[in-house]
């Protein structure tokens, strides 16, 4: 696979399993490295970096929806050489079931498990309370909340020039996000884990119900401390809440 593409931040040969990250809006794969160190015995992190960022920085931004999930089933794809787990956090989660559902039906190898994290189930759509942070925010806006959500290093702080990069990379995703829509009918059968936040206030109350209806699987939903990336505890070793990674399985 392409380092660019796929990012491995711990190459582990003996690996019998792979945690595949899908990125959030104004995320990267960088967002994701920091959890080869807490992975379990035996699974390998993987993280896909999406165009016009970190290695792919010389490419173009995915100009919809649609373009970056085909290129994000293009890179997962790259990656199934190891049976795998694929994992979303909030744009990410609608993403995870998006690329999911494409390559379930385009006959690929599917994921041993989808983990959705801090997102509303699509078959919503794309509501007002998803829409955060928006297309109308300020500059001055974004970055604040690129701060809270700790998506601003300390380096990009004090430099315009990449301060201004990290701007333009989240005004695209959110324009990318903006373009979402739900493809009538699509499920996905492999077990589906989502995730929660107990104080998010973006996560619908019937999300649980909502998700379930899109699972033809097995299907458990958690309620974790914390908003939408939980608390930094939970966030820094959330892989060992994925019940796919465990010695135990997935149950209804």
């Amino acid at each position: 696979m392409q380092d660019t593409i796929v990012v491995r931040p711990r190459p582990l040969p003996t690996a019998s399993k792979r945690l595949v990250c899908l990125g959030f809006c104004g995320g990267g794969a960088g967002s994701y490295l920091a959890w080869a160190d807490v992975m379990p015995p035996g699974v390998e992190l993987a993280a896909v970096c999406y165009p016009g960022r970190e290695g792919r920085f010389a490419e173009d931004f995915a100009g919809d929806w649609d373009e970056l999930a085909e290129d994000a089933v293009a890179a997962v794809l790259s990656a199934t050489d190891l049976p795998y787990v694929l994992f979303g956090h909030s744009m990410g989660g609608w993403m995870a079931f998006d690329v999911a559902a494409r390559i379930e039906e385009q006959g690929g190898p599917a994921p041993e498990s989808l983990v959705i994290s801090s997102a509303n189930a699509p078959s919503r759509g794309l509501t007002v309370q998803d829409m955060f942070p928006a297309q109308h925010n300020s500059d001055d806006e974004l970055m604040d909340w690129m701060k809270t959500f700790g998506l601003m290093p300390e380096h990009v702080l004090g430099d315009p020039d990449l301060s201004e990069i990290a701007l333009e990379l989240m005004r695209a995703d959110i324009r990318v996000r903006d373009s979402f829509h739900h493809r009538t009918g699509a499920t996905v059968s492999a077990p589906l884990q989502v995730l929660t936040g107990a104080a998010d206030e973006v996560i619908d109350p019937r999300t649980a119900q909502q998700w379930r209806k899109l699972a033809t699987g097995r299907f458990r939903h958690d309620v974790l401390p914390g908003g939408h990336f939980y608390t930094p505890e939970v966030w820094q070793s959330l892989p060992s809440r994925i019940a796919a990674l465990d010695a135990g399985s997935l149950t209804g």
